[in-house]
């Protein structure tokens, strides 16, 4: 029961051998050449014409899949299910289209009546300084550039000719039918024409579906079927669930948009409507290209200021719900991409490819991610703009400490610990990340100030979780209580069968102190910290205490145990000098040692066996561990004895024997 209340959850020895084998060799991804990247980059600039339908026809097969597939399960063959998903679709393409070419030739044609209203609002702004003058002087600069623009240039005649006489010229046209047809029908060939290339395109991708998929995964993926086929799925999933989640996002974003310019009395608003609603699949800066048109607009439309601010409070108020509210709500971030990687993705594809480009940024690059999580090859996609951590946990508190940020380490260890405890927090990650420092030091790559600037770190990241520790044990003791199935939660992943119970520490003292360096110390920190937790009363000591001249004067009349930890797993001679000095310094002292790199976690009788060399209590090697034989109520182990060798004394006629032997 009291072990229960110091932990209120069943804690698990987690598996050694796999933290220090994830702490010793990190995964390396393979980067492209150069050379690679500029003739794909060049490839696409290039060949944008054929790649750009080929990209838009890919997209729409995604959206138009599941359509299909719904026709198909509801019994219609293939062929006419395909025809009637591309022909449903480009018809509602072709209707959006022909309304907002409408309502554009509609707005255009009331332009002129708003020009009183634009020049009232400048001369207001005249009339009131704003701005210190500014409007005035860019309208006089604007004044001055049409002058000088409209001013023709000085002609000088000669001194021996007369000014000749301006000879009028008429122009009369002379077009055939022929001729104007080709005029008006020239600049809308191209737009169809790849229009309908998308069209058959979709519609052959929608037929050999199965057939593109198997040659896909002969070309890139035969000899792992199963990760391709994955791979491919999805992307599927992924590309069309976006498509259609954006789209229903869109069309509620735009509905209350239309009805509220309709309420407003802006002109156009239905145009308006179905603008904010394409311009939304354009990332970040579509919603702001949507809100100023019907801005401008209604500045023209009044004559008052007010019409302006209540357009951009609708606009405000209704982005501010479908961010917030509703695309958390439908979607969230199921796209697996990172904001910075759609900014980057949204320039690069406008670059690339124009507006259509910036259209199709999202959705491509959401394909080139998937890519990269499945095929090895393309990782370095995945890396680049995948919103998963490409860091493991214990990597990136490494990296925190090595760059000296306390801080930020702390907001990533309260971050776990909203899920985990601080014995799981320590043992799978914070340790972890401390055996990466040594072992950089091992390999001489991290230097003495480096050293002591992530054991520094880790030092002041336990003293920033010493109120979340707190909170722990408080917890515990008010859960104590509670059904098991709400601890069950908390357990340590993989190790629900065989699960052991931190002990209780109240009444025990415990001195936790570091083996041969300052990243021992941090790790004993942490210890000390989770047996605080179990209630146990606990001292610290450095590496440098346990020197042999100043381990005398350690404080040790009310401590019970003595734990010893060492990151280095070839510290175990050391371990058995340390083991022999403290039990000098107080006989009936149990004394632990915990060798956090040592990978034999479940092997009881090994551990037996070396702390019977070592002369220790106990040998742990995990936080698990360290905890149960810190707190074990178990008596202490005596000191062995080791018998002296005499040296005999050799009398002078002995020791003259040898030499006379010799002659």
């Amino acid at each position: 029961m009291a072990a229960n209340r110091r932990n209120g959850a069943h804690l698990a020895e987690p598996r050694r051998a796999g933290i220090v084998a994830a702490a010793r060799a990190l995964p390396h991804t393979s980067l492209p050449s150069v050379a690679s990247v500029v003739t794909a980059v060049a490839a696409l600039y290039f060949g944008r014409e054929v790649f750009l339908p080929i990209a838009i026809a890919l997209l729409l097969t995604f959206a138009l899949v599941p359509m299909v597939s719904a026709l198909k399960r509801a019994g219609i063959p293939r062929l006419p299910a395909v025809i009637a998903s591309v022909l449903g679709a480009f018809t509602v393409l072709a209707l959006f289209s022909f309304i907002v070419a409408t309502q554009v030739s509609e707005l255009a044609q009331n332009i002129p009546l708003y020009q009183a209203n634009i020049l009232t609002k400048v001369r207001s702004l005249k009339d009131t300084g704003v701005g210190g003058g500014i409007v005035s002087r860019l309208s006089r600069v604007i004044e001055r550039v049409g002058q000088e623009l409209d001013r023709p240039g000085p002609v000088q005649p000669a001194a021996d000719q007369p000014p000749r006489e301006p000879i009028p010229v008429e122009i009369v046209a002379r077009e055939r039918p022929l001729e104007v047809l080709q005029n008006l029908i020239g600049p809308l060939l191209s737009p169809l024409a790849s229009a309908g290339l998308i069209v058959v395109v979709v519609i052959f991708m929608l037929l050999e579906r199965e057939d593109l998929r198997d040659r896909f995964i002969r070309l890139v993926g035969y000899g792992d079927l199963h990760r391709t086929t994955e791979a491919l799925q999805d992307a599927g999933k992924r590309v069309g669930r976006y498509l259609l989640m954006q789209l229903v996002v869109n069309i509620v974003y735009a509905v209350p948009i239309t009805f509220g310019l309709w309420v407003l009395g802006i002109p156009n608003p239905l145009l308006w409507g179905l603008l904010a609603l394409a311009l939304r699949f354009v990332p970040y800066i579509g919603p702001v290209i949507a809100t100023l048109l019907p801005l401008f607009l209604a500045l023209a439309v009044a004559p008052g200021w007010s019409l302006v601010l209540w357009t951009a409070g609708l606009f405000v108020v209704v982005e501010l719900i479908t961010g917030n509210v509703i695309e958390p709500w439908l979607y969230g971030s199921r796209t697996g991409l990172s904001p910075l990687a759609i900014i980057v993705a949204a320039i690069f594809w406008t670059w690339l490819w124009g507006p259509l480009g910036l259209v199709l940024s999202t959705p491509l690059t959401v394909c080139l991610v998937v890519l990269g999580r499945h095929v090895p090859q393309f990782e370095f996609l995945d890396v680049l703009f995948g919103n998963e951590p490409v860091l493991e946990p214990h990597a990136r508190l490494y990296q925190r400490l090595l760059a000296g940020d306390p801080e930020e380490a702390t907001d990533h260890a309260e971050e776990m610990l909203e899920e985990n405890y601080l014995v799981e927090f320590y043992d799978k990650v914070a340790i972890p990340a401390l055996l990466l420092g040594e072992q950089d030091r091992v390999r001489g790559v991290l230097s003495d100030e480096q050293r002591q600037q992530v054991a520094g770190s880790a030092l002041t990241m336990v003293a920033n979780l010493d109120d979340s520790a707190q909170e722990e044990a408080e917890a515990d003791d008010t859960a104590a209580a509670e059904d098991n199935g709400v601890r069950e939660d908390k357990q340590i992943q993989g190790e629900d069968e065989d699960d052991t119970e931190l002990p209780d520490g109240t009444g025990m003292s415990v001195l936790c102190a570091g083996g041969r360096g300052e990243l021992d110390d941090a790790a004993a920190a942490m210890l000390a910290q989770v047996l605080e937790v179990q209630r146990a009363t606990v001292l610290r000591a450095s590496f440098a205490d346990l020197e042999p001249g100043r381990i005398r004067r350690l404080e040790l009349d009310a401590v019970d145990t003595v734990v010893v930890g060492f990151l280095n797993r070839d510290s175990v001679k050391h371990g058995r000098f340390l083991v022999r000095r403290l039990k000098r310094a107080k006989p009936r002292l149990r004394v632990g040692v915990v060798l956090w790199s040592e990978p034999d976690s479940d092997n009881q009788e090994a551990d037996a066996r070396l702390a019977n060399e070592i002369n220790a209590d106990f040998v742990a090697h995990g936080m698990v561990g360290a905890v149960i034989g810190a707190l074990s109520s178990a008596p202490p182990v005596a000191l062995k004895t080791t018998a002296r060798r005499r040296m005999r004394r050799l009398t002078p006629a002995r020791k003259k024997e040898p030499l006379a032997a010799a002659k």
